[in-house]
């Protein structure tokens, strides 16, 4: 399984069900358990990257619409194959996606983990590959994603 290679932000939960979403189908490992009120993952070689918490939120509700709170965290995985591989276990998990787009600098899938948080499963492209106007600066986009070809760049199971 490729795992991600960092995470930008972190949900506030350590429900159950947030773990298995994490670990088995994002491919996070747990490194550290406290109890039932908090679990840490990793995506290798690191004491955590994601924490998944009920040390300030235990019966809390999440914010009401339209006020400040998590927008969605961002995990950024190494390679177009690696993305690839992580759609098709969303698909084999049963889990729909929010949106899917080509940004021209990079790829980018969005979804909702179990506890309502946003996610956002991305891979860059090489700066080189960066779509620019004739002035140099960036002309970023927002183009649909071929789910299909993703999925093709997926390495075959092994």
């Amino acid at each position: 399984m490729h795992r991600p290679r960092k995470i930008e932000g972190a949900p506030d939960v350590s429900h159950p069900r947030s773990l298995a979403f994490y670990r088995d189908v994002l491919g996070f490992q747990v490194t550290q358990r406290y109890g039932d009120q908090a679990v840490f993952l990793s995506a290798g070689g690191y004491h955590h990257h994601l924490g998944l918490n009920t040390w300030e939120s235990k019966g809390g509700r999440p914010p009401a619409p339209g006020t400040t709170g998590l927008f969605h965290t961002a995990i950024l995985y190494p390679d177009r194959a690696s993305l690839g591989d992580a759609l098709r276990r969303l698909v084999e998990a049963g889990i729909r996606l929010d949106g899917a787009s080509d940004h021209g600098v990079s790829e980018a899938l969005y979804l909702t983990d179990p506890d309502g948080n946003g996610v956002e499963l991305y891979r860059d492209r090489e700066p080189d590959d960066w779509p620019r106007h004739p002035d140099g600066t960036l002309a970023m986009v927002t183009k649909r994603l071929d789910l299909q070809a993703l999925l093709a760049e997926a390495p075959p199971r092994g």
